[in-house]
């Protein structure tokens, strides 16, 4: 006992610097000290340096480091060898710059629970006194940015340096240039202290694609996907059940039995309505999935995941199902997406009148191109109201159409573009849309919204709303809006949104989606009728006028 009590007293002496460390406080201080270094440190910036390499470095040192005082004379020598930092007249400019600053955080360089004042000075130094000339990691075109020079090391998990690498990476690339970082669910800070442990438990490749999978899903981005085989294999699997079908209320609803080149008829027919699959509500099942899938909210994730419900790594599928009134268990085989024939059904049209009158228009938003707008609104520029649907991607119509349709020249919407000079900061523009015309259209501007009216789409629902009389009718659209930055991690495909998108005076509309005026959504028996809800409450507008 009396050891122990001396023990305890020798640990309590010893001095503050000289505090024991865990992996994850050293691993965590690691990896924003080399992202910083890497944005921030002009030496650095050049490229002149094998980066990536003197991570590895760093991480193999770290296993014999075990306090603060170690780990700082570490970072001290670290930043010495890296070279003479001159001072910065310019920096000083751009210190007192009107920046968006909700994801600027710097503040852990003065976490004196993991840095010295020596190291935190210097750090402070390189700050002040950064690089703003090109930096060999970052491009620029106009005011889009993109990632660039970074080395590749395959997709297949090798080791637990690369694991970490492709973790410090990631985050940092979300640290300094994802515009919403400062609405993720979990806090930026928070996700590289989970992240860790993750990363260096994973030891295969599923493991290692399903622990990218959740870093990416934590951006809390509709735009974010990482493509992985493996992954999707391994949620999904290869197979499904040979039917369509839409999404409402929590449930599936079929609406066409597609044929297989075994002639198998499948026991699924029209008008089913699946509530259970395998023993999970298709809530569950989103619920399950939904760590994996980045998406702004969860109307989101529900349309990302959808239509894989019926996808299996089994050859069938078990499935609850309400029929006539009646619940029923039925066993569905699953094929091979090449095994099933799906008939191709009439290409939509651009626009036409939906009544015999011609005082309704209807202009399809996701086929309709800039060359079809003379002649569509030549047609329909006589009708009392236009309904334009957007429940879909638009083929970059907004300017052409906003000189059409709106009045004058009007603010529609501010956009925060990613600081390249000053890394976590970001500038704002506020942009205009339209032109002086008198010879605007006059009648009602419908607009039709839901999930899939995502980024370009909602900033053709915003333009829309610049009409005198426009009315926007549906569910919320995705809450994902902005350019976006398209790049690889751990040698996958994977983006993020690369610029901010807010209303004039600065509401977001990232993660909500833009709401409706009119809020409604697809019945489970309006899909059985062959409705489309959203398009009839926009014609009852129209009549009615509420």
């Amino acid at each position: 006992m009396r050891k122990y009590f001396l023990f305890i007293l020798l640990f309590l002496s010893l001095p503050f610097s000289a505090q024991i460390l865990s992996e994850n406080q050293k691993l965590e201080s690691l990896c924003r000290v080399w992202g910083f270094l890497k944005y921030y440190h002009p030496n650095v910036a050049t490229g002149n340096l094998n980066w990536d390499q003197q991570l590895f470095q760093k991480i193999d040192e770290l296993d014999k480091i075990n306090n603060k005082t170690e780990l700082n004379t570490l970072y001290s020598q670290w930043i010495d060898s890296l070279g003479e930092v001159e001072i910065c007249k310019d920096c000083l400019k751009e210190d007192n710059a009107p920046y968006f600053l909700k994801n600027f955080d710097l503040g852990w360089i003065d976490n004196s629970d993991v840095f010295t004042k020596n190291t935190s000075q210097k750090l402070q130094y390189i700050k002040n006194n950064r690089n703003i000339a090109a930096n060999h990691y970052i491009g620029k075109g106009g005011r889009k940015i993109y990632f660039k020079n970074e080395n590749l090391y395959g997709s297949n998990f090798t080791s637990r340096s690369v694991s970490l690498l492709e973790l410090f990476r990631y985050w940092n690339y979300v640290e300094y240039f994802f515009p919403y970082k400062y609405e993720t669910d979990q806090n930026w800070n928070v996700v590289l202290t989970e992240m860790i442990p993750r990363f260096l438990s994973a030891n295969n490749d599923t493991d290692y694609h399903l622990t990218l999978a959740e870093l990416v899903a934590k951006t809390d981005d509709s735009h974010a996907y990482l493509f992985s085989t493996p992954i999707s294999l391994h949620l999904y699997g290869s197979k499904k059940i040979p039917v369509e079908y839409s999404y409402a209320e929590g449930k599936l609803v079929v609406t066409k039995i597609n044929t297989n080149r075994f002639h198998e008829k499948t026991p699924l027919k029209v008008d089913d309505v699946i509530y259970d699959i395998n023993g999970e509500t298709i809530p569950q099942i989103i619920n399950r999935l939904g760590k994996f899938i980045p998406a702004s909210n969860s109307w989101g994730k529900m349309n990302k995941i959808k239509s894989k419900l019926l996808f299996s790594k089994d050859d069938s599928l078990s499935l609850k199902v309400e029929r006539e009134g009646q619940n029923i268990e039925i066993i569905a085989k699953t094929y091979l997406i090449k095994d099933i024939a799906v008939k191709k059904t009439p290409a939509p049209k651009k626009w036409y009148f939906i009544d015999q009158e011609k005082k309704i228009g209807y202009v399809n938003m996701g086929i309709i191109t800039k060359e079809d707008l003379n002649e569509m609104y030549k047609n329909l520029k006589s009708t009392e109201s236009i309904i334009f649907d957007l429940r879909n991607y638009p083929k970059l119509t907004i300017i052409p159409l906003s000189e059409i349709l709106l009045p004058n020249a009007s603010l529609y919407y501010q956009f925060n573009f990613p600081e390249t000079t000053y890394p976590g900061k970001f500038y704002s523009r506020v942009n205009s849309i339209g032109r002086k015309n008198p010879d605007y259209y006059k009648g009602n501007v419908i607009v039709l919204v839901d999930e899939n009216t995502q980024s370009q789409a909602e900033t053709t629902t915003m333009m829309f709303k610049q009409h005198p009389k426009a009315k926007v009718i549906g569910s919320n659209t995705s809450g994902a809006n902005g350019d976006i930055i398209k790049f690889k991690i751990a040698d996958l495909d994977t983006c993020f949104t690369g610029l901010g998108a807010y209303y004039p005076d600065g509401r977001e509309t990232q993660r909500i989606g833009i709401i409706p005026d009119i809020i409604i959504k697809p019945t489970v028996e309006g899909i059985k009728n062959g409705k489309d809800e959203v398009l009839e409450r926009a014609l009852q507008y129209i009549k009615t006028n509420e």
